[in-house]
């Protein structure tokens, strides 16, 4: 399970504290300690440097996963931006990218992925800010309850602006770790167009101070508050993020259930919008109250979905599909043959034996690093397979998902976490899934995307209010009125962005 990037978000998604010189916060989920948040503020001339450092730590498997990031802005006391930092490291390799303003307002950008960079220039997105226009356009708009605005936040990892939602809430008293009571301002922010429930609520003093934060992070509470150095830096508490994002099945799926097309009736807490996508093996109907019939089975369907994006056969950060040396496996690996669905086969089949070490404490990493290092799961499965399939030249994407497990990390019979990837051949997309060794009707897609991680992770946050509750095989199908019949539509093959 890969939960890092989704702490991520919350940190770009919120504005950041102002410190004159040091500030710590303790990370907990449901109480329990899994990190620690430093931030730094300075103020130099006309110039104000903040950096935030958070170390996350959980488990996965009895694994252990520790990871980091590192967020540094560069800004006029006014709070335009004048450069950033971003340094995540979710696997063996840094990922780096830096930006800095030049004289005629563009900034350059270095993006550094699996051990590749790249340069190119930004055009700054209008409104856009970082961690000090953030503050300043809170101050601005003042702690009056009912007080709504909305913040144009630039993440600097993935080089995005996010439009945030601001609203007021009020003043209230709020316990803190050292045991003192304060009265802080309440702000819930919201991304836009983002259901009420994946809401941040943030407390902080007159200045902007973050004192405190609440997030929602796959069932569970992800918090943040002020504490000193000391208590931010105690010992870390275990907790397994991969047994908690496991559904339940509600029948064992034996391997003659998984060879024929199954529908799964499927509940989904909360208001959460349609978490499953249509494809060329999936159709997806929504019943009303959260209720949905997903059909699954490969070859069920063909040439309902729209052909390949340019994303889909472009090299990208992640899915470094353009570098030599891995062109040159790519070649070599399929050969002399001569169909798609030939190439596709001998490059599942390859990979499926050649990433030899099973990598739990890999939190997501390139192609390109994965082709050195041969480890890996699923996700380090997917990104090389969809890297190889575009350097032969055919169109493939990630698929983010859950998949059938009759034991995974002492659970019995649960869905897990996956990632499997779809190339389009024939004028469909088809999907292959070299971790698994073979594509089935117990793998339920949430989304696609190009292979980046925050395209998993988004896709990732139904996963704590899905709960599967029947599943029937093909031979038992009973047709049910489509998508215009049941209500709203089902999502689109892309999933979440």
């Amino acid at each position: 399970m890969r939960r890092f990037l989704v702490v991520l978000a919350v940190l770009c998604a919120i504005p950041s504290a102002v410190l004159a010189q040091e500030r710590w916060m303790t990370v907990l989920l449901d109480g329990r300690k899994v990190g620690s948040l430093r931030i730094d503020r300075q103020a130099e001339g006309d110039q104000v440097v903040t950096r935030q450092v958070l170390d996350f730590r959980m488990t996965r498997a009895k694994t252990p996963l520790a990871l980091r990031t590192e967020l540094r802005s560069t800004e006029s006391t006014a709070g335009r931006p004048l450069g950033f930092y971003a340094s995540t490291r979710m696997s063996t390799q840094e990922n780096l990218a830096t930006g800095e303003v030049r004289p005629d307002g563009t900034f350059q950008v270095a993006n550094t992925v699996g051990g590749q960079s790249k340069i190119n220039l930004l055009i700054w997105p209008t409104g856009a800010t970082l961690a000090e226009g953030q503050r300043l356009v809170m101050k601005e708009h003042g702690f009056k309850p009912g007080t709504t605005y909305r913040l144009r936040n630039f993440d600097s990892v993935r080089q995005q602006v996010a439009d945030v939602d601001v609203t007021v809430v009020g003043d209230d008293m709020v316990d803190m770790p050292d045991g003192a009571r304060v009265r802080l301002h309440h702000i819930r922010q919201a991304i836009a167009n983002a259901p009420d429930d994946r809401a941040v609520d943030v407390w902080v003093d007159d200045e902007g101070f973050i004192q405190r934060s609440l997030a929602p992070l796959l069932g569970f509470r992800l918090e943040m508050a002020a504490c000193d150095a000391a208590c931010a830096q105690a010992p870390d508490q275990d907790i397994d993020m991969l047994r908690a994002a496991m559904v339940t099945s509600p029948r064992p799926m034996v391997l003659a259930l998984r060879s024929v097309p199954v529908r799964y009736t499927i509940s989904v807490r909360g208001s959460q919008p349609n978490p499953f996508i249509n494809t060329d093996e999936q159709l997806v109907r929504p019943l009303g109250d959260g209720i949905y019939v997903v059909d699954v089975g490969f070859g069920m369907r063909h040439g309902d979905e729209p052909g390949p994006l340019p994303e889909d056969t472009a090299p990208n950060a992640w899915v470094q599909s353009a570098d030599p040396d891995l062109v040159a496996f790519a070649k070599h690996v399929v050969g002399d043959a001569q169909t798609d669905l030939q190439k596709m086969r001998r490059l599942r089949s390859f990979l499926s034996d050649y990433i030899d070490a099973k990598g739990l404490d890999v939190g997501y990493a390139s192609a390109l690093e994965t082709l050195q290092t041969r480890r890996g799961d699923c996700t380090e499965h997917a990104v090389l397979l969809t890297a190889l399939a575009r350097a032969v030249g055919i169109p493939a994407r990630v698929v983010t998902g859950i998949v059938y497990a009759e034991r995974m990390g002492g659970a019995s019979r649960v869905f897990v976490p996956h990632a499997w990837t779809q190339a389009w051949i024939d004028h469909r997309w088809i999907s292959f899934d070299s971790a698994q060794r073979r594509f089935d009707s117990t793998h339920i897609a949430l989304g696609t995307g190009a292979g980046e991680p925050w395209r998993f992770f988004a896709a990732m946050n139904a996963l704590g209010n899905i709960r599967i509750e029947r599943a029937i095989p093909g031979s038992n199908l009973i047709d049910l009125p489509g998508p215009s019949d049941a209500g709203a539509p089902a999502g689109g093959g892309r999933g979440a962005p």
